[in-house]
Formats: C-alpha cells, structure tokens, sequence
C-alpha cells in the first residue's frame, strides 16, 4: 500500500496530480511544471517532501559512527551546521547521498532519500560502531521546502528569529506555529531558501501559514516534477541517475565531498584506488546544439562511437533548450567538446558544458 504524507488532502485539494514516487503518492504538479520551475527562480514556491527519510544517530560515539560511515568529514563542521555527504559501500558505489545535521557530537539527524530510506537504515545501523544509537525517527517528522529568492520575506513574520540570521548550510531549531522546529539554509533548487522539519501533525497548519504569508510574493505550490527540472538545471545528483551502487561519488564530480585524508571510512580503499588509477568515465552536462530533448538512458556517441550515456535530462525552463547529464569516457569532459546524443534513432548534436547549467548572475544579466 502506498504511503501518504500529512499534506495529501490539501494537495487534492489544489488539483494537484498525484504519482507514485518510491512509495508515496506526491504531487507531481499543480499548475504545470513550466510555471511552478520558474516561479521557484523568480519568486518563490513550497514543496512537501516529507516523503524524505530521517535517520538519528545518537550516544557517545555518535561522532565516530558518522565518520565510519560518510565519505565527507563532519569534524569539518560545528554544532548547527550541516552537510552533504554519501554513504558508501565497500566498493565505492553509493548506498545514498545524504544531509547530515550535528546538533553536537553526540546527536546528528541524517536526511535520506524517500527511495533509500529502509536500506540506509539499514546500512547505517549494521555499520555504525561502538556506543551509538541509530534510530529510524521519519515518523516524528514532515518535510517541507520554502526556495526562492523571496524566502526569507515569506518566513520571516513566522518565526520568533530572522531568517537572515541562518546561515548557508546551517539550522536553527525555533517554533512555528506552535510547532518546534529544525530550519536549515539548505534545499535542492540552486536558489535561496529553507527546509523546515517539525511534527506531522503541524504540517496543514504550518503549509497554510506560508502559503498565506508568500502571497504577496508570488509563491506557488511545487510539484516532483519542477524539483527535478531546478535540480537538473543546477547539476545536481539524483540517486538513480548520476549515483547507484555501481556509480562512485568520484564518477558523479563529487570529489570535494570525498575526504580521502580521514583516517578510515567505508569505501575509502575502493576510492583511493580509483582516484589513483584514474576514472573510467566521468559525469558531464551538455547542452543541446540541435532540436531535441535528452533523456535518461539515451546513448551518447562521438564520432559514431558509443562513449557513454545519459542520466538525467530533460528540456530546461530557464534556459529554454535540452540539457542532460551524462556519464562518458573522461578524455570527453572539456567544455567545448561536441558530440552526439541519440535520440529516438536519430543523432543529435550537442556540446559539454560548465555545470551549473543555470547561472542567476548570467541569467540577471540577460534580463536587464
């Protein structure tokens, strides 16, 4: 049976159409992916994922399990701060890519994907070592996701502490409607915003009072499929797509979230060899030169050779034209290098570029 978040009969509510996604029925769009994506760039937008899991760690080893586990070094922060990270099994590949919140050294709150959450749990727990709790709390939470460039004017009257006072990749635990909560600077859009974590049963209440606050500003519901065409237009991961178990953090361009100096964490032998002995494919995004929207799994060619293929594509709102990440050989990822993507038995071409594909200074520029 499909599982529902505390938001499921307001999304009804709003004509939103409801998918299956790893489990769930979520709004996949309201008005349209188009308007929602753009409103998110220029405006604002809120997003329910609480479908996400949450994983605490907890006791007097807490920090050392998490430094067992994760490929990123979480010494590097301090308490209220969080971080990206993958977890990794012993071949380098990837169990899931994560947000880790430390609250001090001996709790941290783990966000995983909705996908993942079971077999993280999973991992997290057999691996953990020594005197350290881990606990599978996604019940205790609902998920939301205020981004855009007005967020911090639609949650400031919310909130008994400004926003503006959070900052970038850290969290503050405050009240919200009645409501405790954890808010991080975070999200998954390239834009501004927040993600707030509080008991389910607030979630209506809480959606109400920002949805009624971002009037003024232009703020839209947003639906599964704007979170991937803004994720996308960024160059972010999606596991499944530029991660799996058979793709490494290094293959994906992850490198800087890959402390290979730590003294030890799961996959660290498989990753050192990898980076020693040079990558056999590499992630890249293209641009599309000729007509034509890329695809998941779409071969890419040069020259007539097949040299990789698509993960993550799709036809970019901002930018108006087709976009995709893609995995190929590494003597392939110099911006500038034409090839050709196979679409629908037709060769199309196209061009690596520089990830981000959307840049807001250009793109501010452009307008003015």
């Amino acid at each position: 049976m499909l599982k529902r978040t505390p938001l499921y009969e307001t999304h009804k509510a709003l004509g939103a159409r409801i998918v299956e996604f790893a489990g769930w029925e979520m709004p996949v769009q309201y008005s349209g992916v188009i308007e929602e994506h753009l409103a998110v760039r220029n405006n604002c937008g809120l997003f329910d994922v609480s479908h996400m899991g949450e994983i605490e760690i907890s006791g007097e080893d807490a920090l050392a399990a998490v430094q067992r586990l994760i490929t990123n070094d979480v010494e590097r922060v301090v308490d209220g701060q969080c971080q990206y990270t993958a977890v990794c099994y012993p071949s380098g590949g990837v169990v899931d890519d994560c947000i880790v919140y430390r609250f001090d050294k001996k709790r941290f709150l783990i966000c995983v994907n909705a996908s993942n959450t079971e077999k993280a749990f999973k991992w997290m727990r057999e691996n953990g070592q020594g005197a350290a709790a881990v606990r599978d709390v996604s019940a205790s939470y609902a998920q939301l996701a205020l981004q855009g460039p007005f967020s911090a004017e639609v949650l400031r009257p919310l909130l008994t502490i400004d926003p503006e006072s959070i900052r970038h990749f850290h969290f503050a635990v405050t009240p919200i409607k009645g409501y405790d909560a954890i808010i991080s600077r975070t999200g998954y859009t390239g834009e501004d915003g927040f993600e707030l974590y509080f008991d389910p049963r607030g979630a209506v209440a809480i959606w109400q009072a920002i949805m009624e606050a971002g009037k003024k500003y232009g703020i839209l519901p947003i639906g599964l499929g704007a979170r991937d065409t803004l994720r996308l237009e960024m160059g972010y991961p999606l596991y499944g797509h530029e991660l799996s178990e058979t793709i490494t953090p290094l293959e994906a361009g992850l490198k800087k979230y890959v402390r290979l100096e730590k003294p030890d964490f799961i996959g660290k032998d498989a990753l050192v060899k990898q980076a020693s002995g040079g990558l056999a494919r590499t992630l890249v995004g293209i641009k599309m030169s000729d007509p034509g929207v890329p695809r998941a799994g779409y071969e890419i060619q040069k020259a007539g050779k097949k040299t990789g293929y698509v993960t993550s594509g799709t036809l970019s709102p901002s930018l108006k034209l087709g976009i995709a990440m893609c995995l190929v050989e590494p003597g392939l990822k110099e911006p500038g290098t034409e090839l050709e993507c196979v679409i629908r038995d037709r060769k199309a071409k196209a061009v690596v570029t520089k990830l981000p594909f959307y840049d807001k200074k250009a793109a501010a520029g452009a307008a003015k």
